[in-house]
Parts: C-alpha cells; structure tokens; sequence
C-alpha cells in the first residue's frame, strides 16, 4: 500500500534515499589541525614568509593535502594548473601569475613543460605550491636537470590521519549531514575506517544514505553494516 500521491514505488513509512552529491568543503574554516598535519599547515598559514618561493607539500592519498593547496591557492591568488596540461612559456609569459598551484605535481608526465615553469618561478620571482604523495626520486624524473630543481624545493610532510583526525572529520562530516548518530556507533567508525580523510568521506556519504533509506538515526549496528560493506566494496 502506498501513500495517497506519492510515487508508486515509495513505500509508505520507508523513505528511499537521494543520492545527492556533496562536494567536500576547502576552506580555512573547514580545516581539522592535527598533529600529522601541524608543521604543513603552519607553513600555510605563514604565506609569504616561506624559506623559499617554492613549496612542496609531501604525504599520502587523502592526508589533506588538496586541502591544504586549496586554502593557499585562495589566500595567495594562485593559478591552478592541472598536472596533465601544464602551461607552455608562452602561456606563462603572457598570464604572468604571482602565484601557482600543482596539486599532484607526480601525476605530470611533461618533465619539459614542468622543468620550464620552475625556470619561470625562479626568474619571474613568482610563489609555486606543489603537493605529491612521495618526495621526488631518480626512478621517477628522467629529466636530471629536474630532478635536481625538485630536489632544492624545501617539502614539508603530512602524515596519514591519526586517531583523533578521523574522529573530529567524522563528526563533522555527520555534523555537515545533519546525521543523528550514537556515540557507540562513532566510536566504532573511527576505530576502524581506513586513515584517510577520503575514505572518511566515502564511508560518511554510504552511511547517510543507508540512515535514510531506513529512518532511522545511527547505530552502532547500522555503522557496522555499512563498514562491512564499504570495506568489501
């Protein structure tokens, strides 16, 4: 039986969950220091007194550091460049940014277009944030020229999330749902979630959509229904 005018396949009493996409939040405000992250984000927060105008900022998948570009690329105006399409000279002649961002910095694959850039950092006086998930090694440049100039940028590390980060992000992240959920069911989650700030999230979004689908706030049980299923998936 189904509830007079609503859809047919909405069974009363149930509600079917809206898979509605949430974009993860980038600003200051929204940022979670910790001691993985502290030396990193004080450096941040230091822009422009660096020791040097480029800045590497070194750490696993989803320690923070697109977070963290994030915020200096809106304190320092940065130009943001996508590490598969990096500008020619030309291109940085004509712009002239104060200012770059490469977020993932590994990911490029034109170690010409990369080494060129740096010259135009250095001789144009401009600021560069690079983040990348390990420090720049020979088996990874062919470019020795490169390799040396990524070698001089000053890096600073970021360490996977600890106990406590994954907590706070989690409450958050349920605090930014709107979800009700039980301190033991908390607990359980930050116990045993993968330490990463996006798995967080994934685990969060799934976990959402489950309470919804049933009505029902956060159980210890519901988490571990979910958990169970996010780590098969």
């Amino acid at each position: 039986m189904t509830k007079a005018g609503a859809p047919e396949d909405c069974v009363w009493g149930q509600q079917l969950p809206l898979d509605l996409p949430t974009t993860p939040r980038f600003g200051r405000e929204e940022f979670l220091p910790a001691a993985s992250n502290s030396a990193a984000f004080e450096l941040i927060e230091r822009w422009p007194d660096w020791p040097d105008r480029v800045l590497m900022l070194i750490g696993p998948r989803g320690a923070g550091k697109s977070h963290l570009c994030a915020i200096w690329a809106g304190r320092a105006a940065a130009r943001a460049v996508a590490p598969e399409a990096l500008p020619t000279l030309d291109q940085l002649a004509a712009e002239a940014p104060r200012a770059i961002l490469i977020d993932d910095v590994d990911r490029a694959s034109d170690e010409t277009a990369l080494f060129h850039l740096l010259n135009f950092v250095s001789e144009s006086g401009a600021f560069l944030l690079m983040s990348a998930m390990r420090a720049p090694r020979a088996e990874g440049v062919r470019l020795p020229d490169l390799l040396s100039r990524l070698r001089r940028a000053p890096a600073v590390e970021i360490g996977a999330p600890d106990d406590e980060l994954v907590r706070a992000v989690l409450v958050k992240l349920f605090a930014d749902r709107q979800l009700t959920v039980e301190p033991p069911a908390l607990a359980f989650a930050a116990l045993r979630l993968e330490r990463s700030l996006d798995a967080a999230r994934s685990f969060v979004a799934a976990l959402d959509r489950e309470a919804l689908a049933r009505g029902r706030p956060v159980t210890r049980a519901l988490a571990a229904k979910v958990m169970e299923e996010f780590i098969r998936d």
